[in-house]
């Protein structure tokens, strides 16, 4: 069993490794999609939106409300695939960590 000093720096460790991987989350881009490709966001892992791109048949003044739908979409589509690359991520970082048997952070 290790001693209180060595129990502490893992902590130490484990969270400096957290960060660092908290920080590459904003470097992992996602992209969601709705419409069959007609409105794409442009994500990091972390959920900032990088872009928009929407198509131009989309623009009339008659399809304002399927737009905001389809950009609603594809906002969500882009959070999801953000989320999944971040416990991805995370999951990684986690493995590579000397922590005891059973021990769990909170992620």
């Amino acid at each position: 069993m290790p001693d209180f000093d060595e129990i502490m720096k893992m902590a130490q460790n484990a969270q400096a490794e957290l960060q660092k991987a908290q920080d590459s989350l904003d470097k992992v881009e996602v992209e969601g999609a709705s419409g069959g490709g007609l409105v794409k966001i442009r994500a990091t892992a972390k959920g900032r939106i990088l872009g928009v791109d929407i198509d131009e048949s989309l623009l009339a003044p008659s399809e304002k409300s399927m737009l905001e739908d389809l950009i609603a979409a594809a906002l969500n589509d882009a959070r999801g695939k953000a989320d999944a690359a971040a416990a991805t991520e995370m999951q990684k970082m986690q493995g590579s960590l000397p922590l005891p048997p059973g021990f769990k952070l909170p992620f």
